[in-house]
């Protein structure tokens, strides 16, 4: 026997073994990294679906860009797409230090205006795998999606939607698991994120908030730059400060806030739009009893 697991050792440290299937714990053949993930014509493969927004979701939507907060999603576009120009950035990780500070809506919109460049083909993928929401958002199934990817349930082309009339696809949080994180160590993840930047310039990636699980900081080891989203009112700055600790500090590629007063980030916005629409004052989204805009 042990010259058995001398010589598997052995294999193993050349790379014989790359290719092999490995057995789960129900016995079904999950086939190994190196055979599973290949991105050459899957969007040939995938399902196509209709853009249908959640109503009231204030998602960015191609027949009327002059409502909030499209303009500030396109303001964050340019200066992602200006950070792309100066080093490889191409997978991003969006969290936040708690929930219910934005980082979902952030996701979805700054994907949304992404999309709306030509050619410039991205992918929204909720790696939220404990309470995802970009399903909902876009009005689609939750599974299959990623947790069956993983789990060898489903194949990649099966987990990938592409938005109708959109330079957009969306891969959902699939079926509920019991283990989101045991799930993220998978060398699987890995072999995603690093294969997904041939097909996509860009792959947005919505996790849970960094102080309540550890996903977004293994997420964040894997990709090539993280966005931290908090809220006006909201999130305290022991908050902000632990949240930045937590990530390695080169990898933070900003941080944005959300829920800004209108008063304070339209005024001079309506102004122009304004005078520049002949007189027609735009539709800035809705704003909530506090006088805050649920914009960025």
């Amino acid at each position: 026997m042990s010259r058995v697991h001398d010589a598997l050792r052995k294999a193993e440290q050349s790379g014989a073994v790359l290719g092999a299937a490995t057995s789960s714990a129900d016995g079904r053949q999950t086939p190994a990294v190196a055979g599973r993930i290949s991105v050459e014509g899957l969007l040939d493969r995938v399902q196509e679906v209709p853009f249908d927004p959640l109503p009231n979701s204030l998602m960015i939507h191609p027949e009327h860009l002059r409502r909030a907060p499209a303009e500030e999603f396109r303001t964050l576009r340019t200066r992602m797409n200006h950070l792309q120009s100066l080093q490889p950035i191409h997978t991003v990780v969006i969290t936040s230090p708690s929930p219910a500070e934005g980082k979902s809506f952030t996701a979805t919109n700054l994907a949304l205006a992404e999309a709306q460049l030509v050619g410039n083909l991205t992918l929204l993928a909720d790696f939220d795998l404990r309470r995802p929401i970009i399903h909902d958002f876009f009005q689609i199934e939750r599974s299959p999606g990623v947790t069956d990817y993983l789990q060898g349930k489903a194949e990649l082309h099966q987990v990938i939607r592409k938005i109708a009339g959109l330079n957009l696809c969306v891969m959902t949080a699939g079926e509920a698991v019991l283990n989101p994180l045991e799930l993220l160590n998978f060398a699987e993840v890995r072999g995603l994120l690093n294969e997904l930047p041939r097909l996509f310039n860009w792959v947005i990636l919505d996790s849970p908030p960094l102080l309540f699980a550890a996903d977004a900081n293994l997420l964040a080891t894997l990709c090539h730059g993280t966005v931290l989203v908090v809220r006006i009112g909201s999130t305290s700055f022991d908050s902000v400060a632990r949240a930045v600790q937590s990530l390695c500090e080169n990898n933070i590629l900003g941080i944005l806030v959300n829920g800004a007063r209108r008063g304070e980030l339209y005024s001079k916005y309506t102004y122009y739009h304004s005078y520049y629409y002949s007189g027609r004052e735009p539709d800035l989204g809705s704003v909530d009893e506090s006088g805050e805009s649920s914009g960025a």
